[in-house]
């Protein structure tokens, strides 16, 4: 199994197993493994990095949030709560996807629904964090 280095300082403990040619990664949030997936890669490092490094607690990370958007069920990749309200929305891409204005603006459509105070887009080798303030999205440098 070849995964990509992705762009954070930190390295996790993530656990892996192995299920005839398929490979699953276990997410902390959900108890149970997952299929190990590209987009699934890039999530684990936000959780892992959320729960490790900003030392949040499980219940304060919510994945894969139902919303309805112009009629139509999406969902919310990873999502930061403090204190019940939604903190910072983790829009998560597969490496290979490039990030561009058109993936924010589907972000930012997704945070008009969910009313986080900061947005990050990532592919796990960039990333691309804003925060709502004035009716519009400042890019933090």
């Amino acid at each position: 199994m070849e995964l990509p280095k992705l762009n954070f300082q930190e390295t996790f403990d993530f656990k892996f197993k192995k299920d005839k040619d398929k490979f699953f990664i276990y997410d902390l949030i959900r108890k149970t493994y997952l299929l190990l997936t590209p987009e699934e890669w890039v999530r684990q490092h936000w959780i892992h990095y959320y729960l490790t490094v900003k030392s949040y607690s499980t219940s304060a990370l919510i994945t894969e949030k139902k919303i309805v958007l112009n009629g139509l069920t999406k969902r919310v990749d990873l999502l930061v709560t403090e204190k019940a309200q939604p903190k910072i929305l983790v829009e998560c891409k597969a490496p290979s996807v490039k990030l561009t204005e058109k993936t924010f603006e589907q972000t930012a459509r997704y945070n008009s629904i969910i009313g986080a105070k900061e947005i990050i887009l990532t592919n796990g080798l960039q990333h691309i964090n804003a925060y709502f303030e004035n009716g519009q999205y400042q890019f933090y440098k």
